[in-house]
């Protein structure tokens, strides 16, 4: 199990040692994704080492109608496990934390904690007669990952570049900015991102000549994002299919052919 584990983390890892944002996404998602996972499971009663937040039981405001109940998600053993399972490696790998981009992998894991931290919500349940609300039971709970992810992305959108050479501690690379504080929410690189538009071999990037795209998008697979200002090409595209199917007594299906013609683009 131990050794398993050991060759997970250098597969997952290893190849994300380049410093841009997209690495500081994919690290700050992975580490929010551990937490929220482990967290539903302690909540669901499927792990021993976990469960409810007990901490909430016995509270509450009687003044204002409300108390805790029901299971309340408790993201601190998740977050415990999401530290020594992601960011040992980090640790071990490099030798040490204190270079610049092992600094910047440790602290865009701790956004992604984070993150799930910040977007807790509480819940509540209405009791009375008739559907009155004359108490609520209430309960702490994650957010939809999928909401995690949004914010994470806002957060890869506007992502610090910060210095590779660590005094201390991180700072922006941008000398003018210094002083400005960086947030343990907010996603740090190193290193400028690759032209991911152009094919480069050497670092594994396909590039987007040839990709099909959505010509009327205005989002990540629209044509005058996707194709990167080089433009598309445009193509009929014939389809061939089974319609119309009827089932015929006794005992086989007859089925009109049909034919469609659609327009496909694909970016220059």
């Amino acid at each position: 199990q131990e050794g398993h584990q050991r060759e997970l983390r250098s597969n997952i890892f290893m190849p994300c040692f380049v410093g841009t944002k997209e690495t500081a996404f994919i690290y700050a998602v992975t580490s929010a994704g551990l937490v929220h996972s482990v967290t539903r499971s302690c909540s669901a009663g499927n792990m021993t080492e976990c469960s409810c937040d007990m901490s909430l039981r016995h509270g509450g405001s009687a003044s204002e109608g409300w108390h805790w109940g029901g299971c309340s998600d408790d993201i601190h053993y998740g977050m415990s496990f999401s530290r020594k399972f992601l960011d040992a490696p980090i640790k071990n790998i490099t030798g040490k934390s204190e270079s610049g981009l092992a600094a910047m992998n440790l602290h865009n894991n701790e956004a992604g904690r984070q993150a799930v931290a910040k977007l807790m919500s509480v819940d509540c349940r209405c009791h009375g007669v008739s559907g009155s609300c004359a108490v609520k039971t209430c309960w702490k709970t994650m957010s939809s990952f999928e909401k995690i992810g949004r914010f994470l992305k806002d957060k890869y959108e506007n992502s610090i570049q910060i210095s590779d050479r660590l005094k201390k501690k991180l700072r922006r690379k941008e000398k003018s900015q210094r002083k400005i504080p960086i947030g343990k929410e907010d996603l740090l690189y190193v290193n400028k991102s690759p032209n991911y538009c152009v094919e480069d071999q050497k670092l594994g990037i396909p590039g987007t000549q040839g990709r099909e795209c959505n010509r009327t998008s205005e989002g990540p697979d629209g044509c005058n994002l996707l194709c990167c200002g080089r433009g598309y090409n445009t193509h009929v595209v014939r389809h061939v299919e089974r319609c119309e199917c009827k089932f015929v007594w006794c005992c086989y299906v007859r089925c009109r052919r049909c034919e469609t013609m659609t327009d496909v683009h694909t970016c220059k």
